[in-house]
């Protein structure tokens, strides 16, 4: 007896998301999130820890957002936890794309601190989407203590984060403009002038906020 087409499809998407060729995988990727199915999750998640092409897991995540929340949201929050920095990523990052803040609760000091530079850029991304309202100061504490970590691109996703908080972050970047170490200086400073001016770009801003910070001032001034 011939197998029925919906069985065969879903034989040949299982075994796309596994092939070595990427195109086929993000084919694979794109027809899964076209057509949700609740088998198929288990599925998404585990290649999302795995999945070496970026564009191949950004169609990964899309096609987990293509799901019910209610599908989802249990098996994301269990891989957040996962030992492997890859799943942890991957799996904030298709948090942040489907917003319910019934993830919240997940997003620890821990994460947001992460060892990993991808975890925690990922981690700083959902925790602005995910925040409750009235929680954002303390969000930005947490956040602060990052500043000054690793080189321009993680800066700059670290100021992006705290930007989209908002106002309520002026408080702790004035008291890190006079943190013992230049980098955090530097890094608030740039970070307070991109929040009074998104356009001046985020290599602009560290650029001026160095000079200020060798010339031995906080920045406030004016």
């Amino acid at each position: 007896m011939a197998m029925p087409q919906q069985d065969t499809d879903t034989i040949r998407a299982f075994q796309g998301l596994e092939d070595s060729n990427s195109s086929v995988r993000l084919r694979a990727a794109l027809a899964v999130g076209t057509t949700p199915d609740p088998r198929f999750i288990d599925k998404l998640i585990e290649r999302c820890a795995i999945e070496p092409e970026f564009h191949v897991r950004d169609m990964l995540t899309w096609a987990l957002t293509r799901h019910a929340v209610s599908t989802t949201l249990s098996k994301l929050l269990q891989e957040v936890r996962s030992e492997r920095a890859q799943a942890r990523s991957q799996a904030l990052h298709t948090l942040s794309k489907i917003g319910d803040r019934q993830a919240w609760p997940v997003i620890t000091r821990e994460l947001l601190s992460d060892a990993d530079d991808e975890v925690a850029r990922s981690a700083w991304r959902a925790a602005v989407v995910l925040v409750p309202a009235g929680e954002e100061p303390e969000l930005a504490a947490v956040l602060s203590t990052q500043l000054g970590r690793g080189e321009r691109e993680m800066q700059r996703s670290l100021s992006r984060a705290l930007i989209a908080l908002g106002e309520v972050i002026e408080p702790t970047l004035r008291a890190a403009m006079t943190d013992l170490d230049p980098r955090v200086r530097e890094h608030a400073i740039a970070t307070e002038r991109l929040l009074r001016d998104p356009d001046a770009g985020f290599g602009f801003a560290i650029e001026e906020a160095k000079r200020v910070v060798a010339l031995g001032t906080t920045g406030q001034e004016g």
